[in-house]
């Protein structure tokens, strides 16, 4: 049974984490990594069966790849928060010759990241590669993924969910973020996905929703029910509603925070929503 407490004080650190990356350097994408910090907690705590030290090759574990490579802060405060690099890097975001840079890189040879991100419309193409090479290889082990739902406008992800579908890659959980936001304003008036679960299920998909993608409990037993329907011969796919911002009053609801980066006053008045639980760096 996970531990809920210290998983929570773990996903309020990881929030503190993002806003004073994004502070630092004034540029970042805050809003979509508070929306996707429950998420990442327990997929790297409690959900992926992952291997103590990392290397490229990532057989005999589960993997993960990050589409919208953008929310990058929240993937980064994760890894150093599960051991994959010294949680005192997270001071280097976006610095010159770091190497975490804006969008997730791998020429710096950053521990966790299996592939340069933030090109939208790409990353389930590439999790259904790694899928199949599991496959070739004899691991039974998943490949999950995380895509938002704005870059579902992107042509590309439906010829992949098409493929996926027609070639029974059962070995793969995508995970949709729903908060409705993207950089110009909310998705249904940029251009509205219109019925997701239907059209993913039109396309040959297992479909979960995950409605509160912001209650942690509520996100771990929605991915362990994904992974009982892997392996039946269809793709599974999760709609995970979350809140862009969340943890943030100011921040919340509004793709206003997309892209933006609080100043000293506003990093004050959101760290206080947030009082520190593991230490900062």
């Amino acid at each position: 049974m996970p531990n809920y407490s210290e998983l929570n004080d773990l996903v309020v650190q990881v929030r503190r984490d993002i806003l004073r990356q994004v502070h630092a350097v004034d540029s970042g994408h805050p809003g979509g990594s508070l929306g996707c910090a429950e998420f990442f907690v327990a997929l790297y705590q409690v959900v992926m069966d992952r291997k103590e030290t990392f290397d490229m090759d990532g057989v005999g574990e589960d993997l993960f790849f990050l589409s919208n490579g953008h929310i990058s802060p929240v993937f980064y405060s994760v890894l150093a928060r599960s051991g994959y690099f010294p949680v005192e890097e997270l001071s280097t975001f976006r610095h010159i010759d770091s190497r975490l840079q804006g969008h997730p890189t791998t020429h710096e040879g950053l521990p966790g990241i299996r592939i340069a991100s933030g090109s939208l419309g790409q990353g389930i193409s590439v999790s259904l590669g790694a899928a199949e090479a599991k496959k070739l290889n004899n691991d039974s082990h998943l490949i999950y993924t995380l895509c938002g739902d704005g870059e579902l406008q992107e042509g590309q992800n439906w010829e992949a969910i098409m493929y996926a579908a027609a070639n029974k890659v059962d070995n793969i959980i995508l995970t949709v973020d729903l908060n409705g936001q993207q950089i110009d304003g909310a998705t249904d008036t940029v251009l509205p996905l219109g019925n997701v679960t239907a059209k993913f299920e039109a396309f040959g998909w297992e479909v979960l929703e995950i409605k509160e993608g912001n209650d942690l409990e509520a996100v771990i037993e929605g991915l362990e029910k994904a992974k009982e329907r892997t392996g039946n011969g269809r793709p599974v796919c999760i709609l995970l509603h979350t809140v862009m911002g969340n943890g943030v009053d100011f921040m919340m609801h509004t793709h206003a925070w997309h892209g933006k980066a609080p100043n000293d006053e506003q990093l004050e008045m959101a760290l206080s929503q947030n009082p520190e639980t593991l230490g900062d760096y």
